[in-house]
């Protein structure tokens, strides 16, 4: 519908169609069409409902006058035309009932203008000749005052370490203390917690997006994300357990796209499954968090995700964000996992067990539920971090080298050092 014009969108679509229910109107229509150099043939009988139908099965015009008077419920009724309106098509609405609360809600759901009838020729014309102009007007960015978006992936090396809770503290920050369009996408497709951990439902926008990649576009966006603030909007899903996942990862791409045109962050929870299957996921993030705890385990995979980034995520500042860490407790110590990963922890989250179950109880982010814990002033050290990716000069954090896991480090030994007590789970 009104949504971003794409350049080339238009090719091979018709100028115009229009679907109205009354000939009067249609007497009024075809004439200033043939003025608009428009085939008359495109004035069809019909309102909204044989609208739908007709674009159901063809492609879109680029602009579409569609009749609302015999529509019962206006508003749901358009959002069915979106469903098979392709982007960038400009909706001009006709109807009888003259309200300012009616016209400003279409206009707030796509629709390009709204024209009450009887139709006057002159208001008729200025309409199209208005649309038309959508097509044609230059796309003028001022980039003095273009706003940076930034994008920060989080990925947890092992699940559990509690990479997903970062990530929708984050989110929850950018977007509720610096008032910052956020957008939170949870790319674990069937066990995802972004939306758990915001108390909301997580919707169908994600699996109607990998379903239908050409459909995301503004619009999409809009209708498709859950909004948690103002500020703050999550893509998520909970797809069923027997449907395995099956896209090419066309529709992630397409989704951060549009999220840089419609917010200043992202925040991308992403799993190892989807880092490996999908690593174009992050040619465009700025920022990439390993989320980590202190085990063997972790320190591997620590260690293979670095040099995996290193390769094919050149361009991203990599921060280590050790979580759940209690002093005198852990398989490793700071110091030999630094040793061993070569590279120095960026942040030490704190491990706070009764903080992680009253943001729980209360359906909120951890930050939100703790604003004075330990932890929480950490992860907003993070995001102070974050914001400021922009001024991140080049240094990647790395430490002296020194020696590396399982091949350089003596397990038997560190194991020996390590305490009786294992760290407990989140």
């Amino acid at each position: 519908m009104n949504a971003p014009w794409k350049s080339g969108a238009a090719g091979g679509r018709d100028p115009y169609a229009a679907f109205i229910c009354d000939e009067a109107s249609l007497d009024v229509l075809r004439p200033v069409a043939v003025e608009m150099g428009w085939a008359p043939e495109k004035c069809n009988k019909g309102g909204l409902r044989n609208a739908v139908q007709a674009l159901s099965i063809s492609a879109s015009p680029n602009i579409l006058l569609v009749d609302l008077s015999e529509s019962g419920d206006p508003l749901n009724d358009i959002n069915a035309l979106a469903e098979v309106c392709e982007p960038g098509t400009v909706v001009i609405a006709i109807g009888q009932v003259n309200d300012v609360r009616l016209y400003r809600d279409l206009l707030a759901s796509g629709i390009h203008d709204y024209l009450l009838k009887p139709l006057q020729p002159g208001l008729l014309r200025d309409a199209l000749v208005n649309a038309q102009a959508v097509f044609s007007a230059p796309k003028f960015t001022d980039a003095a005052s273009a706003k940076q978006h930034i994008s920060t992936a989080v990925i947890g090396t092992r699940g559990g370490v509690g990479a997903s809770t970062l990530a929708t503290s984050l989110a929850w920050l950018f977007s509720a203390d610096n008032k910052l369009p956020t957008a939170l996408l949870d790319l674990d497709i069937h066990f995802g917690t972004g939306a758990l951990s915001l108390d909301l439902e997580p919707g169908r926008g994600l699996t109607d997006a990998i379903e239908n990649p050409s459909r995301i576009d503004g619009l999409f966006i809009e209708r498709a994300m859950i909004r948690a603030n103002d500020n703050l909007a999550i893509l998520s899903a909970e797809a069923p357990i027997n449907s395995p996942l099956m896209t090419d990862g066309a529709a992630f791409l397409q989704l951060e796209e549009e999220f840089r045109h419609a917010f200043e962050m992202t925040v991308i929870d992403l799993p190892r499954n989807m880092l490996i299957n999908f690593p174009q996921l992050l040619n465009d993030v700025n920022v990439i968090l390993i989320v980590t705890e202190l085990t063997l385990a972790s320190a591997r995979d620590t260690i293979r995700l670095l040099s995996w980034l290193k390769t094919n995520a050149a361009h991203a500042h990599v921060v280590v964000v050790a979580n759940k860490v209690q002093p005198g407790v852990g398989e490793i110590s700071k110091a030999d996992f630094e040793s061993s990963i070569e590279r120095n922890i960026g942040y030490s989250v704190s491990y706070d067990l009764k903080a992680a179950a009253n943001a729980a109880k209360l359906g909120q982010t951890f930050c939100e539920a703790n604003r004075a814990s330990k932890a929480s002033g950490t992860i907003r050290d993070i995001a102070k971090m974050v914001m400021g990716a922009s001024d991140i000069a080049a240094d990647d954090g790395a430490a002296p080298a020194k020696k590396s896991l399982l091949g350089k480090i003596d397990l038997k030994s560190m194991l020996k050092k390590a305490p009786a007590k294992a760290s407990q789970p989140a």
